[in-house]
């Protein structure tokens, strides 16, 4: 005698009825077309069917510790500078070296404007006005600055700029060469100054035009708070109107001792 059926939705052979069977298909395709990302051990796996079949498995193999990972970190800037103007800064007694990042954005400063005949380009690489009102016990120190070592300087920039000719775009400056043991402190009380300085003389912008070497001196550099500054770019007692060149060369040139101030 036959058993009776306990599930009298399924039929005696024990495969699902169609609808069930298709609904059972359905749950399958949905988890298998999932994409696992399951971290195991510090690695990481990656399971997906393909073609509604049996997934398959591409494993990332966990860092070894030998492994180092390289991360780029992005620093935003502030939004907002402050630059402290030196000449409100009191002044030191430190001998400046020309081998300071700071003196070597200056001197390219000055290049520049010899380059394009530019005072505006040039002018970091000029002792500070604030500095120079502070130093000097002139009348009118600022007065001073502006109609007669800016306007100096000026000029002084253009017949550079004319030395090196036609070739002025192609011209590339080689470096500037400073003789430290020339560099001298000029104590309070000398040249109407208020303050103490230290000054180098002649020192020889050097640059290469068309292949051959050439150069010219500064003047006069003086320094504040540690720092060379141009005062005097083509001479310090000028021989008469218009710009100088402080003694053109070919070749580095050298430099010659003078105790100005």
């Amino acid at each position: 005698m036959d058993e009776p059926d306990r599930n009298p939705t399924r039929p005696r052979s024990g495969r699902p009825r169609p609808r069930r069977k298709a609904a059972f298909r359905r749950r399958r395709i949905v988890a298998l077309t999932v994409v696992l990302i399951v971290a195991i051990g510090g690695g990481v796996i990656i399971a997906r069917s393909v073609g509604g079949g049996s997934p398959t498995t591409t494993a990332i193999p966990p860092r070894s510790a030998g492994v180092t990972s390289t991360a780029v970190t992005t620093t935003i800037p502030p939004t907002t500078t402050t630059t402290t103007d030196p000449g409100s800064l009191p002044q030191s007694e430190t001998l400046p070296t020309s081998t300071d990042p700071l003196f070597t954005t200056r001197m390219s400063a000055l290049w520049a404007g010899v380059m394009s005949d530019s005072p505006s380009a040039a002018l970091p690489a000029f002792f500070p006005e604030s500095a120079y009102v502070r130093l000097k016990t002139v009348a009118s120190a600022q007065t001073d600055y502006t109609a007669r070592l800016l306007v100096d300087y000026q000029q002084d920039l253009a017949a550079a700029h004319a030395l090196l000719g036609a070739d002025a775009a192609g011209a590339t400056l080689v470096g500037v060469n400073v003789n430290a043991s020339y560099g001298h402190w000029v104590p309070p009380g000398i040249c109407a100054n208020d303050v103490g300085y230290f000054e180098v003389p002649n020192a020889r912008m050097v640059y290469s035009v068309n292949g051959q070497t050439r150069s010219f001196g500064i003047a006069s550099m003086i320094s504040w708070r540690g720092e060379w500054y141009v005062v005097h770019l083509g001479s310090v007692l000028r021989s008469g109107a218009g710009g100088e060149v402080d003694d053109p060369e070919v070749g580095a040139g050298t430099s010659a001792y003078s105790g100005t101030c």
